[in-house]
């Protein structure tokens, strides 16, 4: 789940190499969210490549506030 993905890596020094197909399935949909900015592969595109997590967006700070604010 890509918000498991987003609370998972709050505190990695970035950028994040990430090479599972889940995490680079999560990553897209967090990046079309605007939560993170990443350089990652297309879908289905085969290379063995990785992506990279750039960083976590102000917006995606935000969420995750909310997230633990949701929690209390």
């Amino acid at each position: 789940m890509p918000m498991n993905v987003l609370r998972r890596i709050e505190d990695v020094s970035f950028p994040l190499l990430i090479y599972e197909e889940s995490d680079i399935e999560c990553a897209t949909v967090l990046a079309a969210a605007n939560l993170v900015e990443a350089n990652l592969p297309e879908a289905g595109d085969g290379t063995g490549y990785g992506g990279v997590i750039l960083r976590i967006t102000p917006l995606g700070r935000a969420e995750l506030n909310r997230l633990r604010a949701d929690l209390e």
